[in-house]
């Protein structure tokens, strides 16, 4: 949902077209009707609404990849931190460094150290991205007594982003019997090793009015009964960096960051891209010069953005 002329939302609109996927474009009033009167927009908004979207588990997903990995080999080491990947000169290869002296060796590597990212590639190959550590806030609001299965996942009621100001996201009440995830999408920067961990450094003002003009009085708006702080890795332009790093390292270590809070939707594909960079070189079917980190030098902006 958006106003009228919002570029974003249009875009999307355009991405539909593009890749055949199904959706509605519906007034404030068709909104209003087809959500029972829960959603309310303002006069000159509207919305676009498609049936293919849905929530993903965060903490089944990553348990499902860990399995999954492990089934083939893979050894996973907790609280273990990288401080530096340097290449092996008498075996090939590289040795990935860690903060308590071990070392492991591999032919290939992958840096995908998240809010790190910028840190680690610059130790590792002195390549300065232009990525920037948001700490974040995410919110859940109590749904009033007795609205709460309106509300619930399995319900009606949709996944939404709601363009302008503020630029909110949330989702059907999941995690929580009876609150709501509603939350605005940013942050504050931060070091990632010094984070405030503080909720009380947002302002939730323009968060809370909108609640109050959105739900027909169902969520309570007076404030979130929970928060939950965690990070983004921003790049300038939003879009990801997949790319080799290069220099001494050739092909032999690739980068993946700068994921922008959109990024753990898209792991199952951008795992398969880092995979197939570092075992074949290229990632076929991928337009990959959208996801060079070189692209920043060219225009500190990044990718150009347009309809």
């Amino acid at each position: 949902m958006s106003p009228s002329d919002n570029k974003s939302l249009l875009s999307i609109i355009s991405s539909c077209e593009k890749k055949s996927i199904p959706y509605r474009v519906l007034d404030r009033q068709q909104v209003s009707d087809r959500f029972s009167g829960m959603i309310n927009l303002p006069e000159d908004w509207f919305g676009v609404l498609t049936d293919v979207g849905g929530v993903i588990k965060p903490t089944k997903a990553v348990s499902m990849f860990q399995a999954l990995a492990f089934q083939r080999g893979a050894v996973l080491r907790d609280n273990m931190e990288v401080k530096n990947v340097v290449k092996d000169e008498v075996k090939g290869g590289v040795n990935v460094e860690t903060a308590d002296g071990e070392k492991f060796w591999g032919k290939k590597c992958v840096i995908a150290a998240g809010a790190w990212v910028r840190k680690l590639v610059k130790t590792v190959g002195g390549l300065e991205l232009p990525i920037q550590a948001l700490e974040t806030t995410v919110c859940y609001w109590r749904i009033k007594e007795g609205h709460e299965a309106k509300f619930a996942i399995g319900s009606d009621f949709p996944t939404f982003v709601s363009y302008g100001e503020p630029y909110v996201f949330g989702t059907p009440s999941l995690e929580f019997p009876g609150l709501i995830k509603i939350s605005v999408n940013g942050g504050y920067p931060c070091d990632p090793d010094k984070r405030p961990w503080d909720p009380a450094g947002i302002s939730l003002d323009s968060l809370k009015e909108w609640i109050k003009g959105r739900f027909s009085g169902l969520v309570d708006y007076g404030g979130p009964v929970a928060t939950q702080s965690c990070m983004y890795s921003m790049t300038p332009d939003e879009d990801f960096v997949l790319d080799f790093l290069g220099g001494e390292f050739g092909k032999d270590v690739v980068i993946g960051g700068g994921f922008s809070g959109h990024g753990f939707k898209m792991a199952p594909v951008v795992g398969r891209v880092l995979a197939d960079l570092l075992l074949s070189g290229e990632a076929k079917g991928v337009e990959m010069k959208y996801f060079r980190a070189q692209r920043f030098q060219d225009d500190p902006k990044g990718n150009v953005k347009g309809l």
